[in-house]
């Protein structure tokens, strides 16, 4: 079987259903004639990915880039002003930053304080929704699986400013998602657990094939109840894997969190 320049198998060797399943308007939400062009008259409409650094997030973008009735344009990212980091995966900007840089996409970083109330976070994400409309944008990616409460939230909020929201994975067993990000070469390390759903000691721990048989009973294998959040350093669509360490674990607000930080000089060792 063919594989690209870095050893990784076709993302099609595994999803099988891609084309199938993100090409029509009756399966996921990516049919390219449901959503309007961009503003400025390509024939494809542009989207922004909603990035969370994480897996989910860049699964949803590899299978958006696959299917290819969409022209992602950029991610936009909410980052905790005072930390200086990704809000709750607790990721430092220079790396969020070098994530970007790897996949090729322009970063717009939506600045919220800490705490954030509610009202300042949607008026925040508000002017991000308009800068995205007066570029063309007319689509936005999110990685949700299963959370209608999630889902319900982001289509309301979006309704009023001709943006589409857009699901690629929406409703696949989360089993199977786990699976198949290890099998298209999707690296990942967990940023922050919640103690209260999954053992304080996975953080730090690299998204493997160890970690999912070592997972509780109960526990989402990609975390989707907020078990656990991830930060990727690798998969398809990077250019270069980013190299990092796992430093300093801490807990704080309720969570457990692991310090990522970038290592030049140390190579990347997760046993996929």
């Amino acid at each position: 079987m063919a594989r690209d320049s870095v050893g990784r198998k076709p993302f099609s060797a595994h999803y099988g259903w891609t084309v199938r399943h993100l090409g029509g308007p009756d399966d996921y939400d990516l049919p390219g004639r449901a959503i309007n062009s961009s503003a400025d008259g390509d024939q494809s409409p542009k989207a922004w990915m909603s990035w969370s650094s994480g897996k989910d997030s860049a699964l949803a973008l590899h299978a958006t880039r696959m299917a290819g009735a969409i022209d992602v344009v950029g991610l936009v990212t909410t980052v905790n002003s005072t930390a200086d980091r990704v809000a709750m995966h607790a990721v430092r900007r220079s790396l969020l930053e070098a994530q970007a840089d790897a996949l090729g996409l322009p970063l717009h970083v939506v600045e919220l304080p800490w705490p954030c109330p509610n009202d300042v976070y949607e008026e925040r994400m508000a002017t991000a929704c308009v800068a995205a409309k007066d570029a063309g944008v007319s689509a936005m990616i999110f990685g949700d699986l299963f959370l209608e409460d999630i889902r319900s939230y982001r289509e309301r909020s979006l309704a009023g400013f001709g943006i589409t929201p857009l699901f690629p994975l929406w409703l696949r067993p989360t089993n199977e998602v786990a699976r198949d990000l290890l099998h298209v070469g999707m690296r990942a390390v967990l940023t922050c657990v919640d103690p209260a759903q999954a053992p304080a000691g996975f953080a730090g721990r690299w998204y493997d094939e160890a970690l999912l048989r070592d997972l509780p009973p109960g526990v989402d294998p990609c975390g989707e109840n907020g078990e656990f959040h991830t930060f990727v350093v690798d998969g398809p669509g990077f250019s270069h894997p980013l190299e990092v360490n796992v430093g300093e674990i801490v807990e704080r607000d309720g969570f457990v969190f692991a310090d990522v930080v970038p290592s030049p000089e140390v190579a990347i060792t997760s046993p996929l």
